[in-house]
């Protein structure tokens, strides 16, 4: 059975704000409760249309009021954050840790409901030189992250798992986002494509798998309208190395020594361009591919862009040009062979 009253955390950022739209435009769906700290754009709430906002935040038990008062019987929680908001990593890791750890507290508390649907990310599985070749979603980190958006990320799952076991009657779906791209974002990973100098570490080319932010929008709507529980790894098929993406983008890549990366990374984000965080830096050197044959096979989603096509979509989206330009660059490709001709 579909749901009937959803609410939907995390509706002034990208992903929440456009799945509440979606969901309210389905008229089987009786009210969207769309919940978050701040109000939405007003391009964005436009497009929510019949979405009700909540100003509430979800560290304050208050929200067990809001999720009892409406008779909520479908939880999907986007509010998770990978990027340090203007309080800082300190503010972001309360919002994600605490406020996942208050808003299952009073699902728990919540007798209407019978599903949930948390966005998680696939930086639990870390980024280390002992990762496999691809992560299946029973597999462990290699190494466990301790800090920063991977470790809120292990912890919210735990608690998620822990939510499972006391409320065995509600369906608990956990999505593994792979690194988001598109051109409607705003992402770590869309800004750092954007720089025209990209640097990158010494010796490494990372593998990258991406996922549409348009897929995502997908597989959460999908999530939340049917019964399908479980842990999800979620990616588009396919990967870019590093490299390729950067040439891709029209970038000009810097190559860095590992031990310089901290000082770089310090002087992009004194910039305001971009903010590295440890996980982040690792991501770079190592990458990180995850298995999606559950997520086509028994969840029944299969990404329409694969990587290539999503990190081009972006490049499209966004008018991306080459830093310098081609036919200049052909044009002293020229000029080296005839002056190598001339010296035989």
């Amino acid at each position: 059975m579909g749901p009937n009253v959803v609410l939907v955390t995390g509706v002034s950022q990208f992903l929440g704000g456009h799945l509440a739209a979606r969901l309210a435009a389905k008229p089987d769906i009786d009210r969207v409760l769309g919940v978050d700290t701040v109000p939405p754009g007003r391009d964005l709430r436009r497009r929510m249309g019949r979405t009700e906002f909540v100003r509430a935040d979800i560290r304050n038990p208050l929200i067990a009021k809001v999720i009892a008062g409406a008779k909520v019987d479908t939880v999907v929680h986007t509010a998770l954050n990978n990027q340090a908001g203007p309080g800082g990593r300190a503010t972001s890791k309360e919002m994600n840790v605490i406020g996942t750890m208050q808003l299952l507290a009073a699902c728990q508390k919540a007798p209407t409901l019978t599903k949930m649907v948390v966005k998680s990310s696939s930086v639990v599985y870390g980024s280390s030189p002992r990762d496999p070749a691809v992560f299946t979603e029973n597999m462990g980190p290699k190494d466990l992250p301790s800090s920063g958006y991977a470790k809120d990320a292990v912890d919210i799952e735990g608690y998620v798992r822990g939510f499972g076991r006391r409320r065995p009657d509600v369906d608990v779906t956990t999505l593994r986002f792979t690194n988001l791209i598109g051109p409607r974002i705003d992402e770590v990973l869309t800004r750092y494509f954007t720089l025209p100098i990209v640097p990158t570490v010494l010796g490494y080319d990372a593998r990258l798998q991406l996922l549409h932010s348009e897929d995502a929008l997908a597989v959460l709507e999908q999530a939340t309208l049917e019964d399908v529980p479980g842990v999800f790894n979620v990616g588009g098929s396919g990967v870019l190395m590093l490299s390729q993406a950067i040439r891709r983008a029209g970038r000009l890549s810097m190559s860095v020594p590992n031990m310089a990366l901290g000082p770089v990374s310090q002087f992009f984000r004194s910039a305001r361009l971009v903010d590295f965080s440890t996980e982040q830096l690792k991501f770079l050197n190592f990458g990180r591919v995850v298995d999606t044959t559950r997520l086509r096979e028994r969840f029944g989603f299969h990404p329409r862009w694969t990587t290539q096509q999503a990190f081009d979509d972006f490049v499209h989206g966004r008018d991306l040009r080459p830093w310098i330009d081609p036919d200049q660059i052909k044009a002293a490709e020229r000029g080296l062979t005839d002056a190598v001709a001339k010296l035989r």
